[in-house]
């Protein structure tokens, strides 16, 4: 019972919505380093 109570606590203090949101940030981040690296210094070592 005292973990659903924690739970409900967090829940409602507004950080489920904070970590939604820095998830959607990371995962985009991600997408345009790896974007990068693929299409802008991995392709001179890859035409040599």
């Amino acid at each position: 019972m005292r973990l659903v109570e924690e739970f409900k606590g967090f829940a409602m203090r507004g950080n489920v919505p904070d970590l939604a949101v820095a998830v959607v940030i990371g995962a985009g981040f991600g997408r345009i380093v790896n974007s990068l690296v693929n299409d802008f210094i991995l392709t001179p070592p890859g035409i040599l």
